[in-house]
């Protein structure tokens, strides 16, 4: 019922992103090179976006979750609202570790004007380093400000999903159902991945990627990586 609805979500969002794209898999690319981190942050659903950057396999090892049990909606669904709209808990997240000058971060957030969210990319910015905005312009400009900026204003590099006002998409002429920016921005996600692992390859850069645990020698590949990043990303002990 829905194939064509979300194919064609995603194909626009692929255009709509393609010059974006290359530009951040740059950006991830000389963080690869300087071995430095990419962190990602988001807060409420966005946080399955963060989720799906970390630890899983064929996805990058030198990812640094920024989470707060707060924020997540399993552990209080209302007390996630008033998570992502409190002043202050971005710098609490950040206290352990900030963004510098040769990592990157991104951060996934659907209407992008929370103070969380808002908070995160400006103190990143602020510290040097280059922030990815996931979301979607044009929820931006029609939600309520909770903050005196929006995430676009501290962004380097935008990831626009598209995802009209409220996220859900269908029916199409009067939409209730089926929120699309969580496909949308595993998809963008997914898409610097190859971007980053093509350009590597042509650059003889190696990608610090996780296998399977489940596949011939993947424990051990990762066993090597946890060794190396385990150090600096606390949530990999």
């Amino acid at each position: 019922m829905i194939n064509d609805l979300v194919a064609g979500a995603l194909e626009r969002a692929g255009r709509r992103n393609s010059a974006q794209i290359r530009q951040v898999a740059g950006l991830v690319l000389a963080a690869v090179r300087s071995d430095a981190l990419v962190f990602t942050g988001g807060a409420g659903h966005s946080l399955a976006s963060v989720a799906e950057t970390f630890y899983r396999a064929g996805g990058l090892a030198c990812v640094y979750p920024l989470y707060h049990p707060d924020l997540l909606p399993l552990h209080g669904a209302a007390a996630s609202t008033a998570a992502e709209r409190r002043s202050g808990l971005a710098g609490e997240v950040l206290a352990a570790r900030t963004p510098g000058r040769d990592d990157v971060l991104f951060v996934f957030s659907n209407s992008g004007v929370n103070p969380y969210p808002v908070e995160l990319a400006a103190a990143a910015r602020a510290a040097g380093a280059p922030v990815v905005a996931v979301t979607s312009r044009a929820s931006v400009e029609a939600a309520p400000r909770r903050s005196p900026s929006t995430l676009l204003e501290h962004a380097d590099v935008v990831l626009d999903t598209g995802v009209r006002p409220g996220d859900a998409a269908f029916p199409e002429d009067d939409p209730r159902t089926v929120a699309l920016s969580s496909l949308l921005n595993v998809y963008l996600w997914n898409e610097v991945l190859a971007h980053v692992f093509r350009a590597a390859r042509e650059a003889g850069v190696e990608v610090p990627l996780w296998r399977s645990s489940n596949v011939e020698g993947g424990d051990a590949a990762n066993a090597a990586l946890l060794d190396h990043y385990r150090p600096r990303v606390p949530a990999l002990r």
